[in-house]
């Protein structure tokens, strides 16, 4: 199976830049399976249809709660219901600019499990926590995890703080080290295997020895993922 390629374009690009991503994907990813794009939500919609056939969308985050009084707030069914077929959750900005627990953060995986999306759960210690990056990254995989009783459309993205829109790039050795100890926590807990992913200033340059690593099922693309030819480049760097 390919390795998954999921870019993540935050807060970026506008409604009338999807055409040109989309035809440059069509013209140079043909065929490149597991290739997915996060966009914002009010983009969902229009890239779904869009990029149907070529590669998957998501959503970068989602509300545990199917309706309600929750102000600008996407619940996972409306998510599914614009062609998206997975989410991010737990996404390092999410957790420390906007204060996401672990505990908050285990009730929207619940949730966008329950109505059939694939989730992206992102876990990753900052530069003040990497001394104790074990008991922090176990921590957030057990305490995210703990409202659901199987992993099925459950994929994990490793993406160490420190190395986000840095530059800075964890080794192979390192990178190896924490996806083989994520697959561990969740195989001691759950009795099945996950995949994990590796986000952290990936681009083109980087990606063949990242993927090149058996304990590595993919990558989550941030900034480079806004340059449709880089990303397909990023794709063709599986082998």
């Amino acid at each position: 199976m390919n390795k998954y390629i999921i870019g993540n374009w935050k807060m970026n690009k506008s409604l009338s830049e999807i055409s040109p991503f989309v035809k440059t994907l069509k013209k140079l990813g043909k065929n490149q399976k597991n290739m997915s794009v996060c966009v914002p939500s009010v983009m969902l919609t229009e890239i779904s249809k869009q990029a149907k056939g070529l590669f998957e969308v998501g959503a970068q985050n989602c509300h545990y709660a199917k309706k309600g009084a929750f102000t600008g707030e996407v619940s996972a069914e409306m998510i599914k219901e614009t062609g998206a077929s997975l989410v991010l959750i737990g996404h390092s900005e999410r957790r420390h600019y906007f204060d996401e627990s672990n505990e908050f953060i285990a009730k929207k995986v619940k949730e966008a499990q329950t109505v059939g999306l694939k989730v992206i759960l992102c876990v990753g210690e900052t530069l003040e926590e990497k001394p104790k990056f074990k008991s922090v990254i176990k921590k957030q995989v057990i305490e995210s995890l703990s409202a659901i009783n199987n992993i099925n459309n459950i994929v994990i993205a490793y993406e160490p703080v420190w190395a986000i829109g840095t530059g800075k790039v964890a080794t192979t050795s390192d990178i190896a080290k924490a996806h083989s100890y994520i697959k561990e926590i969740v195989k001691a807990k759950f009795g099945e295997d996950v995949s994990v992913l590796y986000g952290g200033s990936v681009n083109s340059k980087i990606s063949a020895e990242i993927l090149a690593l058996s304990e590595v099922d993919g990558v989550l693309v941030g900034g480079a993922s806004l340059d449709a030819t880089e990303f397909v480049k990023i794709a063709e760097s599986r082998g």
